[in-house]
């Protein structure tokens, strides 16, 4: 030790002991109380809820929101929606109309998603046969599973279905008033563009700007469909 020390005189540096340890980067969740975090996951929820009603192409939160992503907001607006059209539909339907559209959603989302990988990617050649859904889907999942962004897109196809909740909600409260097509058609009209203008700002951040029109074109169909579901019910 003496030795050492007067090395370090010599050379004019003092040895510094001790231990080092480094904070932790995450706080530890694990002691915490279910309700605790229930409730962040919530205010979570809630905060992408709100991207996606005021959603913007050069916001910070968007993109941020865009890579937090999670299935937990996906999963609560579809069974709500599956549920308020199952109560809609009669007695003997309701089932049917239950899994259809929780189907509907999860199945379209992951198609959709597959389609912006697919036109992301360099494998231009698979552009022209995207109506063929099956070959998409058993190629997709092989290959596009894995990644990261492919969550993050059925996330944003998720949440982006929570204005048709809401012209549901409103569809359903309206009946009780009036019952009136050209009323609901209005309604859901206005969830379907909320719900596809959402979406394409956060897709537009995963495919180049020269393919965005070919991204478009599978979410409005995805969309399209679902307002088809609600109207009709």
């Amino acid at each position: 030790m003496s030795e050492e020390k007067k090395a370090s005189d010599a050379a004019g540096v003092e040895l510094v002991s001790g231990s080092i340890s480094l904070p932790s980067a995450e706080e530890n969740t694990l002691d915490e109380p279910v309700s605790t975090t229930i409730l962040r996951d919530l205010r979570l929820v809630g905060g992408k809820l709100r991207v996606v009603l005021m959603p913007s192409n050069t916001s910070e939160e968007t993109l941020k929101a865009l890579r937090d992503w999670d299935l937990w907001g996906p999963l609560l607006l579809c069974l709500t929606l599956s549920i308020m059209l199952s109560v809609t539909a009669p007695a003997a339907q309701s089932a049917m109309v239950f899994t259809g559209v929780f189907v509907v959603i999860w199945v379209g989302a992951a198609i959709v998603t597959i389609n912006a990988q697919l036109l992301g990617s360099s494998m231009y050649v698979f552009r022209i046969i995207f109506p063929f859904f099956v070959i998409l889907v058993l190629r997709g999942m092989l290959m596009l599973l894995p990644s990261r962004s492919f969550f993050q897109s059925v996330c944003v196809l998720g949440y982006c279905v929570f204005p048709l909740n809401i012209a549901t909600l409103v569809c359903m409260l309206a009946k009780v008033v009036v019952s009136h097509i050209l009323l609901r058609m209005i309604i859901v009209s206005v969830g379907f563009l909320w719900s596809t203008r959402a979406s394409v700002v956060f897709m537009s951040k995963l495919v180049p700007p020269k393919r965005k029109a070919l991204t478009v074109y599978p979410v409005l169909l995805f969309y399209l469909f679902i307002s088809w579901m609600v109207l009709i019910q």
